[in-house]
């Protein structure tokens, strides 16, 4: 798993692998990464993955399982917007990897999509299939989600809210919600508006930012920290207000302050057990990193020609599995190294100075929030 203890020398399979369906969105979101952010590779790529790719990249994925003996592996089918294609290239994609896994290893299935093209006859068809849908939202209002917008500049909260009530009615579908923070959005209206829509998971994300290219708002010392405070709010909304959905980041936070490994990148030191397949069968680090530079993700490899070890070995992701060797020495002396792990790896990337050896743009946030956390949980266990 994510989390699993490793030795020097220990090697750390992917159990996940992002494979991107379609390189193109009908979404124009006016911070995304991705198509506005500074590398362009997508221009290049095919706009739907071939059958041929499809095929051998299931081929590389159960290679992948047989060599490293694993009885379950993770598949997120990505884009751009993956229901550009409509279902048939998804339910072929996962039709490919089932035929090709190994006996005694299993496939769980998921799409991220905007949620504009939803329909119920889509859900129901991907459900049959033993997907699950997660939608990325920016809050439960038409206002919160304005910057989420089509190239026409019209709003995508029409199509998207009706997916919300079409998944609301199919929980067992229903994955949760991503939703990038928006510093000028109160977190009380966003998780409260969130929280009505009823999804079993929410995940607030930090823009993606680094040093070079700052988030939204001003941080730095001073005492600043707008994201910090922005999530300590939350949490404690969160905390404090009953049953709701599971917060990502708040568990996670909460785990590794438990003594629990963590499972996602944004904290904790476990290896880093994702990778990218894109529509030219290209291998490739988390989408993250290309909000740094151009070509920031790229590994060189493809699934024509390496295999997924060979990706294991490549320098890039290595250094992204190094735990707290991977870390700058300021990093390394801190306190909280063991729940914050440096932070997102994309977010220490400052290009005149270090490169990801640096701490994270959100540093002083992160520690504002981990500590908030841990002043909470010991509060409440002092009580109990």
């Amino acid at each position: 798993m994510a989390g699993e203890k490793t030795g020097p020398t220990a090697v750390v399979p992917f159990r996940q692998f992002v494979l991107k369906v379609h390189s193109r969105c009908n979404l124009a979101c006016t911070y995304c990464y991705i198509y506005a952010g500074p590398d362009r590779s997508w221009r290049a790529r095919p706009p739907t993955v071939p059958a041929a790719t499809m095929r051998q990249t299931a081929l590389r994925i159960a290679e992948h399982a047989r060599t490293h003996r694993l009885r379950e592996v993770r598949i997120d089918l990505h884009g751009g917007e993956p229901l550009l294609t409509g279902p048939g290239p998804l339910l072929a994609q996962a039709a490919a990897v089932r035929a090709a896994l190994p006996a005694g290893c299993t496939a769980a299935f998921g799409v991220q999509t905007n949620g504009t093209l939803l329909t119920r006859d889509m859900i129901d068809t991907l459900a049959a299939a033993g997907f699950r849908l997660g939608l990325s939202l920016d809050g439960g209002t038409p206002g919160l989600n304005r910057r989420r917008i089509d190239h026409a500049g019209r709003p995508s909260w029409p199509a998207v809210s009706r997916a919300v009530r079409l998944l609301h009615d199919r929980p067992e579908v229903f994955a949760g919600i991503l939703c990038t923070i928006d510093i000028t959005a109160g977190p009380g209206e966003v998780y409260d508006s969130l929280r009505a829509l009823d999804p079993p998971m929410v995940d607030f994300l930090l823009p993606h930012a680094n040093w070079t290219s700052p988030p939204p708002a001003p941080l730095g010392p001073a005492g600043r920290t707008p994201y910090g405070d922005w999530l300590c709010t939350a949490f404690d909304l969160w905390w404090d207000g009953g049953p709701g959905p599971r917060v990502r980041v708040f568990t996670e936070i909460l785990g590794l302050l438990l003594g629990r490994p963590s499972s996602s990148e944004a904290v904790g030191l476990s290896p880093v057990v994702a990778l990218v397949v894109d529509t030219d069968g290209a291998i490739e680090q988390v989408d993250s990193l290309k909000s740094t530079y151009e070509g920031a993700a790229a590994t060189g490899l493809d699934v024509f020609h390496h295999t997924f070890d060979d990706a294991l070995a490549h320098p890039g992701m290595a250094a992204r599995r190094s735990g707290r060797d991977g870390l700058g020495a300021q990093c390394r002396g801190c306190a909280l190294v063991e729940v914050c792990g440096g932070g997102n790896y994309a977010h220490r990337y400052r290009a005149d100075a270090g490169g990801f050896t640096n701490p994270s743009v959100y540093c002083a946030d992160l520690e504002r929030l981990i500590r908030h956390i841990a002043a909470r949980l010991n509060a409440t266990v002092a009580l109990n």
